[in-house]
């Protein structure tokens, strides 16, 4: 743990900046680049630089280990779900036109809804291997 105030200070001031712009890469992941890979990565590395900046056990007050390991699935499983809403529905796997009213809204939620399950997956992953490393010698 790093007891330099100004690395604390500064980490406390642009954090909630990284996560507001892991959010917008995920919501505009749709119309350019980004979207749920990277907006996980953006995410993860806001725990990692509160881990790095006031240490291990400040990280997991913000993302303790049990959620993380259930983020992993569970990005999985709302991708997966997608899918699977999509074929109840009467169209093809991940056909996310048939889930909406209108075809070109319903690829819109599909895609959105896949992009979040990307997201919470690769920020789940990221930040579980950044504690086993973390956690290795202890």
């Amino acid at each position: 743990m790093n007891s330099d105030v100004i690395l604390r200070v500064g980490t406390k001031l642009i954090l909630p900046f990284i996560l507001l712009f892991a959010i917008y890469v995920q919501f505009h992941g749709e119309y350019g680049p980004g979207g749920g890979f990277q907006a996980g990565v953006i995410a993860a590395a806001a725990v990692i630089l509160v881990a790095i900046t006031f240490g291990h056990s400040a990280a997991k007050r913000i993302a303790p280990r049990g959620l993380v390991e259930h983020m992993v699935p569970l990005g999985v499983l709302i991708y997966a779900g997608t899918g699977v809403a999509c074929f109840f529905l009467g169209g093809n796997y991940l056909d996310y036109g048939v889930l909406a009213h209108d075809p070109i809204h319903g690829r819109h939620l599909g895609i959105f809804l896949v992009e979040i399950g990307v997201a919470v997956t690769v920020s789940g992953t990221m930040v579980a291997l950044f504690y086993a490393f973390v956690e290795r010698g202890r």
